[in-house]
C-alpha cells in the first residue's frame, strides 16, 4: 500500500486503506511508539476480504505522521514521581487529544461512523472514542489493553525496568538489540517468531521512521491517562475485548476489568498470547472482530 496524508484535528496524519471504499469502515489504532505497520498486511487484508474498508494510520508523533517537535520531551522518571505524589503535571498532550485525532480523521475522510479496533495504547484511545463519541462508533474491539484502574497490577518488574533503559545514544546496533530483547520479553510464549523474522520486522520499522521523542510523549500520555471506569460504563457499541493470558506488559486482569465495565462486552482470553499480534493468531483475530462487527450490523 502507499501512504496518503490528510490534516485531521489540525495535525497531518499518514494513513493507508485496504478494501472497497464503499464498504463499512474499520479503523485500526496502534499502540505505544508503534507505527501503523504494526497491523500486519495479512490482518488488514483479511478484514477487507470480509467486506470492510480497512484504514490504518500512524498516531501523532510516530511513523510518518506529524511530529510534535515544538512540544517538550518529558523525563519519564519525573512524571512517574509526580504522578505517584499526585502533583500537577504539564503534559505535551493526552490520550483524549489522541482520541480527538481519531474523530478528526473520520471527519477529514467524511466518515460518519466506523468500527474501531485498538491495540494496547490504541485500545485506550479506542475506548475514549467509543465512550465520548458514541454515534461515531459502530463496534469496538479493545486488544491487550486495560481500564486504567490504579488497583490493577502493572507490568512485570523486569520488563518495566528494561523499557525504561532504552538506549540514549542514537546507535542503530544498540537500539536494534534493545528492541529485539523487548519483543522477546513481551511477546507470545506460544508463538515466538524466528530471530530472522523479528529482526527483519524491526529493521523495516526503523528504516520507515525512528523517533524516540514521540515514544516518550506517548508514554507520558498513558501514564497520566488515569482511570477510564466512567467512560467504559457509558459505551453502548457492541464490544469485544481480546487479551492474552500470558501478557506480561498489560496483565490479563486489565482486559478482564475492561470487559466487566463495558455493558454487554464479550471477553476472549487466548492461551499462550503475550503482548503482540502473532501471525498464527491473525485468522482468529479477524474472525472474532468480524463477528463482533456483525452484531452492530444486526442492530441497524
Amino acid at each position: 500500500m502507499t501512504e496518503k496524508y490528510i490534516n485531521a484535528n489540525g495535525i497531518d496524519l499518514a494513513y493507508e486503506e485496504f478494501g472497497d471504499p464503499k464498504d463499512p469502515v474499520m479503523l485500526l489504532i496502534m499502540g505505544l511508539g508503534t507505527q501503523m505497520t504494526g497491523w500486519p498486511v495479512d490482518f488488514c487484508a483479511g478484514l477487507a476480504a470480509h467486506g470492510y474498508r480497512v484504514i490504518r494510520f500512524d498516531n501523532r508523533d510516530i511513523g510518518l505522521s506529524q511530529k510534535m517537535d515544538s512540544l517538550p520531551t518529558p523525563r519519564i522518571l519525573k512524571v512517574m514521581l509526580f504522578s505517584r505524589l499526585k502533583l500537577p503535571l504539564t503534559l505535551p498532550y493526552t490520550l483524549d487529544d489522541m482520541a480527538n485525532d481519531v474523530v478528526g480523521l473520520l471527519d477529514a475522510l467524511n466518515i460518519d461512523s466506523a468500527h474501531i479496533v485498538g491495540a494496547s495504547m490504541g485500545g485506550m484511545i479506542a475506548q475514549l472514542v467509543a465512550g465520548h463519541f458514541p454515534f461515531r462508533v459502530l463496534s469496538l474491539t479493545s486488544i491487550m489493553s486495560t481500564s486504567g484502574r490504579k488497583s490493577l497490577p502493572g507490568p512485570d518488574r523486569k520488563i518495566a525496568l528494561h523499557m525504561l533503559r532504552r538506549p540514549v545514544k542514537a546507535d542503530a546496533k544498540l537500539m536494534h538489540e534493545h528492541a529485539m530483547r523487548t519483543w522477546r520479553l513481551i511477546g507470545s510464549p506460544a508463538y515466538p517468531p524466528t530471530d530472522e523474522a523479528l529482526s527483519e520486522k524491526l529493521n523495516d520499522s526503523y528504516q520507515r521512521s525512528y523517533y524516540p521523542a514521540g515514544h516518550s510523549r506517548q508514554m507520558v500520555a498513558i501514564m497520566a491517562g488515569g482511570d477510564r471506569t466512567r467512560v467504559l460504563k457509558k459505551i453502548v457499541a457492541p464490544t469485544l475485548v481480546i487479551h492474552g493470558k500470558a501478557d506480561p506488559l498489560v496483565p490479563v486482569s486489565g482486559g478482564v476489568d475492561t470487559a466487566q465495565l463495558i455493558p454487554g462486552a464479550t471477553l476472549e482470553l487466548i492461551e499462550g498470547m503475550g503482548h503482540d499480534l502473532p501471525d498464527e493468531l491473525l485468522p482468529q483475530f479477524v474472525e472474532l472482530i468480524r463477528s463482533n462487527a456483525d452484531k452492530a450490523t444486526a442492530h441497524l
